[in-house]
């Protein structure tokens, strides 16, 4: 398997920390705009999309800072690879800046960050910010 391609992008988002927070860290949240379904036990993560299912693990999580997993196809590789959405209050103007990170094997990169802007268009769309 070739080495995955590491990516970042950041979001200004028009809204409170607390609304944020609440959208990328809690199952209910998460189920809104980025899987169909959610189940937490313990600190593994199940995503659900049209009938399939991802796993996930909780690598880190801090309120109103950031939220980090691995998905556990990558951890059963030994891959150092890592989604990770964190969050701050730009001072100039209020807006929370998203900051994303993920990684993509290099011929599927252009399709992940579409796939990540066209969700995070759809988070931005559903709390109005």
């Amino acid at each position: 398997m070739p080495e995955k391609i590491k990516f970042e992008q950041e979001y200004l988002f028009k809204t409170s920390m607390k609304v944020l927070n609440s959208m990328v860290t809690t199952p209910s949240g998460l189920s809104e705009w980025f899987a169909d379904d959610v189940n937490i036990k313990d600190d593994l993560y199940t995503f659900y999309w049209n009938g399939s299912e991802e796993e996930a693990r909780l690598i880190s999580k801090k309120n109103n800072d950031h939220f980090k997993f691995q998905w556990i196809e990558d951890e059963e590789e030994d891959l150092e690879t890592f989604v990770e959405l964190k969050f701050k209050v730009d001072p100039m103007t209020k807006a929370v800046v998203l900051h994303l990170t993920s990684f993509a094997e290099p011929d599927e990169l252009d399709e992940i960050q579409l796939y990540w802007e066209s969700t995070i268009e759809e988070l931005r769309r559903i709390i109005g910010a």
